[in-house]
């Protein structure tokens, strides 16, 4: 009896000797999983301008920011998973513009859906949470609503990350061109011809035209963004904003000439295979830019659905190599 006490004694003390070697030896090669001990997404709302904003965030405010603005017809959920990515070395910001994923959607009789008032909320809710200094990610709408934000103030703006965000006219082919027709005459009609893009079908071909392969697409992606699409005046709140699209093509030469005066490091991520927004409308910020690091990725319009973890390594290099660590 005695014996097999000491033969299991050294048998258990075995197995923890040969448990915190493995432990041991995985801390030193970097084995561990990153995963779990990496930062948590916070998910909160604070009232801007008499509107409550839903935003995520996450990493240290002791870090450098970096704000992700999204685009149409989605959410900070697209973000979902970049967050996660950039959160150990930077302090992210996701907000939801209103009428959009979990802010609030104020009545269009009580709130101007333009890119302009986008913009002005967006504006104050870096005030409320005292962002000085700040590196923005734009991407189809989040274009427009960042360019008039960085236009306005060139020098607290560290970087730009541009995904998929037009500025250009090269941009603008013939998928707009029912837009176009819409803004030249902003009838129901007219209108009625663009309610496809925020019904299921149009939502998942947005999400799915151009990528490798399809079924790395979630399915959960146009269904959360239908829960907001779908709230009532939503449709009406939609028109809204093509129709004011059209206020943002006289706008880039502005930006434009801010890129060429104040020369921010710029990254482009563009998913190459996009209809909406089509390569063409990323070659023309080399004209401008020139500390521009530029890659055209094998995928369609949102391209970190399929290659978020490129781009997060793209900006993780891109923004030690400029000194925003």
């Amino acid at each position: 009896m005695r014996i097999i006490k000491i033969t299991l004694g050294i048998a258990v003390l075995a197995m923890i000797t040969l448990t915190m070697y493995s432990f041991t030896k995985s801390l030193e090669t970097g084995n561990t999983d990153t995963k779990s001990i990496r930062t948590s997404t916070l998910y909160k709302t604070v009232e801007v301008d008499g509107v409550d904003i839903f935003y995520r965030e996450a990493g240290s405010k002791n870090k450098p920011t970096i704000v992700l603005l999204h685009g149409y017809p989605t959410s900070s959920h697209m973000f979902r998973n970049l967050i996660v990515d950039l959160a150990d070395d930077y302090h992210i910001l996701a907000p939801d513009y209103p009428g959009y994923g979990r802010s609030e959607q104020p009545l269009l009789s009580e709130f101007d859906y333009t890119f302009d008032n986008m913009a002005t909320i967006i504006e104050s809710f870096l005030a409320t949470q005292e962002v000085k200094k700040f590196s923005i990610y734009l991407m189809d709408y989040g274009a427009p609503v960042g360019f008039r934000i960085a236009s306005k103030y060139p020098n607290r703006i560290e970087s730009l990350i541009i995904q998929n965000g037009n500025a250009y006219n090269e941009g603008i082919r013939e998928f707009w061109d029912p837009l176009k027709t819409y803004w030249n005459d902003p009838s129901i009609k007219n209108g009625k011809a663009l309610e496809g893009f925020h019904k299921i079908e149009g939502l998942k071909w947005q999400y799915t035209h151009g990528v490798r392969e399809i079924n790395k697409i979630s399915p959960d992606n146009w269904e959360i963004d239908l829960q907001h699409l779908t709230r009532k005046e939503n449709n009406e709140i939609q028109l809204a904003m093509f129709y004011d699209y059209r206020t943002n093509i006289p706008l880039y030469p502005k930006w434009q000439k801010y890129l060429r005066d104040y020369q921010p490091p710029t990254l482009i991520v563009w998913g190459k295979n996009d209809h909406i927004f089509p390569a063409e409308g990323a070659y023309p910020y080399k004209r401008d830019l020139k500390n521009i690091e530029f890659h055209l990725l094998d995928t369609g319009h949102f391209a970190l659905e399929e290659k978020g973890d490129e781009i997060a390594s793209y900006m993780l290099k891109f923004l030690k190599k400029n000194g925003i660590k």
